[in-house]
């Protein structure tokens, strides 16, 4: 699993720092090639010369060393590496990379790289649960990092709290975990649907809805960086667009049905997070309406295409059910009526899981009726959870 890997080993500045030598040595015993980055607050921790004889690989210390290998091409290590692993990381690491600082090693490399990035905090118990520390915890979440840890138990202080440092083998199993996922949608394509379509009323007016497109965006980064080819199918939406993907760019439901049609052609599986409005006018003014010239006005609205529905092929197909009210019956009903394979249902009168917010509690229903309830998380955590389904469900195609 580990064998020539190239794992990129950041030790930063707490008295967890002498455990890295052990994660390096298991690492390293298990056929890794453990690149070990030290700031400078590590060194007064535990010597480079500890992890140089243990990895038998120079330890990068500062970044305009010109003796390391490393020195002309910052990045290059970046680009080497399978995964960067963070052990222990400091609050104030935490705080920087959640910043983009990148003025030493360990900032630029997880700024540089595509590699998944795990962090290992260890720290005081009252600086982990700081809001200040909780707050870039969440950002780096979004980004799509994996945590792990801290754990309970007695700190460096002599007191008992939630601080101390993940234990080694828990650290190397989600390190495998992470490896084995990093690739585990290779050379299949997945097509996603994201943000709120708009359905015009005249060249200046539309109907729309509150989706922000969050998402089916983290959806289709998360899929991307797993190793899927990834179409994203998105009406306007309030996200960057995302590096690696193919985008197609539509407004109405029409067109994105069109987009979808064409996309799953070739797809293994079809994730329609996006929100497609129901309803569109009949008919749409070919100039501006004006206010002055009446008192009131009354719009006929017909159904728009069922995308869901409509668009079929040999794919997994997965909905999302936004429910402000019995919301998994709903979904069941979704789930039948429209030929899923899973649905995701959201309750959307929760404010911290709704629109425009950056987590999501969903359950996930499956056609055996399997029931699955998630904690609040962050949507990209969310988005795995989901592609972990999705990549079940492959395998019993």
């Amino acid at each position: 699993m580990l064998k020539d890997k190239t794992i990129v080993l950041g030790i930063t500045g707490g008295i967890a720092a002498y455990k890295a030598a052990d994660l390096a040595s298991k690492l390293t015993q298990a056929g890794a090639k453990v690149e070990t980055i030290m700031t400078e607050a590590a060194k007064k921790f535990i010597t480079p010369l500890t992890l140089r004889n243990i990895t038998n690989r120079p330890v990068v210390t500062d970044m305009f060393e010109l003796s390391s290998e490393w020195s002309v091409e910052h990045v290059a290590l970046a680009e080497a590496a399978d995964v960067v692993v963070i052990a222990p990381a400091t609050a104030n690491t935490i705080a920087r990379l959640a910043a983009g600082i990148a003025d030493d090693m360990i900032g630029t490399v997880v700024l540089a790289t595509q590699a998944p990035v795990i962090i290992a905090p260890a720290m005081n118990d009252n600086m982990y649960r700081n809001t200040v520390t909780q707050q870039n915890v969440a950002a780096l979440k979004k980004r799509g990092f994996t945590f792990i840890g801290p754990e309970y138990g007695r700190l460096a202080s002599g007191k008992i709290g939630k601080g101390r440092l993940a234990d080694t083998l828990k650290i190397i199993e989600v390190i495998e975990k992470v490896l084995v996922k990093k690739a585990d949608l290779e050379g299949k394509r997945i097509v996603v649907t994201a943000g709120g379509t708009q359905e015009p009323i005249d060249p200046v007016r539309h109907i729309s809805n509150r989706s922000s497109g969050k998402m089916g965006y983290a959806l289709a980064e998360a899929a991307r960086d797993r190793g899927a080819q990834v179409t994203l199918v998105t009406a306007p939406a309030t996200q960057p667009i995302p590096d690696g993907v193919e985008v197609v760019k539509v407004r109405t439901a029409a067109e994105m049905k069109k987009a979808v049609a064409a996309a799953v052609k070739k797809a293994d599986a079809l994730i329609m997070a996006a929100a497609p409005a129901d309803y569109q006018p009949k008919a749409v003014a070919k100039s501006k309406i004006k206010k002055e010239s009446r008192e009131s006005l009354t719009l006929e609205l017909v159904k728009t295409p069922d995308i869901l529905s409509e668009v079929t092929g040999d794919f997994i197909k997965v909905g999302f059910a936004a429910e402000s009210e019995n919301m998994v019956a709903n979904a069941k009903k979704k789930l039948r009526s429209k030929g899923l394979d899973l649905v995701v249902a959201n309750d959307i009168t929760q404010a911290d899981a709704g629109f425009d917010v950056d987590t999501n509690r969903v359950t996930l229903i499956d056609k055996k009726g399997k029931v699955a309830e998630l904690p609040l998380m962050s949507k990209r955590e969310v988005a795995e959870r989901i592609l972990d389904r999705v990549k079940g469900l492959m395998g019993k195609k």
